[in-house]
């Protein structure tokens, strides 16, 4: 069964719409992030492919081990489950604020749409190498979907 497609308008809209559902208040039906911190971890996986710097890249043997271990989990169709392990990068600590970080998350998405698939389509990742637009579109939608769903949108 195909994800949504986020390089879609309607999906990126509905996406935004859940998103614009969130208040400061918002809290988890599980995990230990609070709503702000949410945000800013889903923002990374944006930053890794708008701003590369910001997050250095792995090296050869904790990229092949990324590929082996890690891909098909973040790649593929199948949903992540609940308080899953956390790659380091993606952890959040301390407080964040929360219209910067779902300013942030929105800009993202739109500009990832406007891009659309073919932008996508065989670009190098940070972590797991050439993806098709596939599974690019899996990583954001499921990742996305995963945490609005945590937090009760």
């Amino acid at each position: 069964m195909a994800l949504p497609n986020i390089f879609t308008q309607p999906v990126a809209d509905s996406v935004i719409e859940r998103i614009n559902k969130l208040t400061p208040q918002t809290t988890p039906d599980w995990g230990k992030m609070n709503v702000s911190q949410m945000l800013a971890h889903c923002n990374v996986s944006y930053e890794m492919v708008y701003e590369a710097r910001k997050h250095p890249a792995p090296n050869a043997f904790m990229e092949l081990i990324l590929k082996l271990l890690v891909k098909n989990k973040v790649v593929t169709e199948v949903p992540y489950g609940r308080n899953g392990p956390t790659a380091p990068a993606f952890i959040i600590k301390g407080d964040k604020d929360f219209e910067v970080e779902k300013a942030r998350l929105i800009s993202y998405i739109r500009k990832t749409q406007e891009l659309g698939e073919s932008e996508f389509n065989g670009l190098m990742s940070h972590s797991f190498g050439t993806l098709t637009a596939d599974e690019w579109n899996n990583m954001f939608y499921k990742h996305l979907n995963h945490h609005l769903t945590q937090f009760g949108v």
